[in-house]
């Protein structure tokens, strides 16, 4: 299957996950995609994730948190830059998604980051997306 666009595959994935109420998700993996899911882990937004070796490219899973009431932890999950428009933001322009108490990820030179170790790193890149 040929994807245009990886990562806006991955975040409705895991929308429509949370939203169904489903505990994990599946989808191919990329390192890219192993970035994002290790950001997401480290802010909190999700238990944890894992690659499957299913025999051919692998199986990046996904095991999503909810609320103690049922709800998803992730209200938002948002593709910022996609194929048709890019969009790049330098160190001074880097957003802060809700005061703080979400995440902008960043693709940099440095690699994949939050928001909040770009600015602390002082650089920019291509904003992927926000989450919150």
């Amino acid at each position: 299957m040929s994807l245009n666009d990886p990562v806006a595959d991955m975040l409705t994935r895991i929308r429509n996950a949370g939203q169904a109420g489903q505990r994990r998700v599946d989808m191919p993996v990329s390192k890219l995609r192993m970035e994002i899911a290790r950001i997401l882990v480290e802010n909190h937004f999700i238990h944890e994730y894992k690659v499957l070796d299913d025999g051919d490219h692998g199986v990046l899973r996904l095991y999503l948190k909810y609320t103690e009431d049922g709800r998803p932890v992730i209200r938002l999950l948002q593709r910022e830059s996609r194929p048709g428009l890019r969009r790049y933001v330098k160190a001074s322009e880097v957003p802060r998604v809700l005061s703080g108490m979400g995440i902008a990820i960043l693709s940099t030179s440095q690699g994949v980051m939050t928001d909040r170790d770009a600015r602390a790193a002082r650089v920019g890149g291509e904003l992927l997306a926000t989450v919150y």
